[in-house]
């Protein structure tokens, strides 16, 4: 979380999973004042204000030891796969490394040194293997930057880096952005699980509603209103994806 998203599951739990919608390792909470953030946009947006009172607390929690390497690997592998396949073709590929890694997670020219037949033992696709080799060599020539030099770059800067490598496009970067950097103020209007809650919220989608393309809002659409948001829009979508949880408990 780019990876043009293509269909995934709406709540946080699954999208919170795509960077890292998976494993959190030493989960952290983000760095930035969330009561301060959770106070502004209640009195900037109060149909936003009436969500976040409905859900509650603002637990969203970071992974916090992942470079952006390690990030991004996981983030390829689990494209547009069920959370426990990927899960297992993952930690295949972790322990294929061990005997020259000595345990833990292999550097970039490991990957990139490795057979073929080992990425694909492990369960990757064609295209995976290639996409992970070149995260590998794009991490070795600098264009995947390392964690002390990302954290000193803007969000946009990071995107145009890290969508330069191969199966990696904005909305990936974006979940990296949110749920591993801790960015405050990111919008992921290409996000079905964010466009859903966006409609549940602001444009009156029913929990009940089947969902057809011409309910969920423009890109555009959202940006306006995302305008009250500045500068916590990532905390305004994490309350989107939770908007989708509600609706689905309701439906049950």
């Amino acid at each position: 979380m780019a990876l043009v998203p293509a269909k995934r599951a709406v709540n946080v739990p699954v999208v919170a999973l795509p960077a890292s919608p998976h494993q959190r390792l030493n989960p952290r909470p983000p760095r930035y004042d969330s009561a301060l953030a959770l106070e502004q946009l209640a009195a900037a947006d109060p149909k936003l204000g009436r969500l976040i009172a409905r859900v509650g607390p603002f637990t969203m929690k970071l992974a916090s030891t992942q470079s952006p390497f390690e990030a991004l690997l996981e983030s390829i592998i689990y494209q547009q796969l069920h959370g426990k396949a990927a899960a297992a073709i993952h930690r295949r590929l972790l322990e294929s490394f061990a005997p020259v890694s000595g345990g833990v997670h292999p550097l970039a020219q490991q990957i990139l040194d490795c057979p073929n037949e080992q990425l694909r033992a492990a369960g990757l696709s064609h295209n995976k293997s290639l996409a992970v080799r070149d995260l590998a060599a794009r991490t070795i020539d600098g264009t995947v930057p390392t964690l002390a030099r990302i954290r000193r770059m803007s969000d946009e800067a990071i995107i145009e880096h890290l969508t330069q490598v191969r199966g990696i496009g904005r909305w990936t970067v974006e979940m990296l952005l949110i749920f591993r950097l801790g960015r405050p103020n990111v919008l992921p209007v290409d996000d079905y699980g964010v466009r859903k809650g966006f409609a549940l919220t602001f444009l009156g989608l029913k929990p009940q509603q089947k969902i057809t393309p011409d309910l969920l809002p423009k890109p555009d659409v959202m940006r306006k209103r995302a305008l009250r948001w500045q500068p916590w829009s990532s905390v305004a979508s994490w309350y989107l994806w939770r908007a989708c949880d509600l609706a689905a408990v309701k439906t049950e």
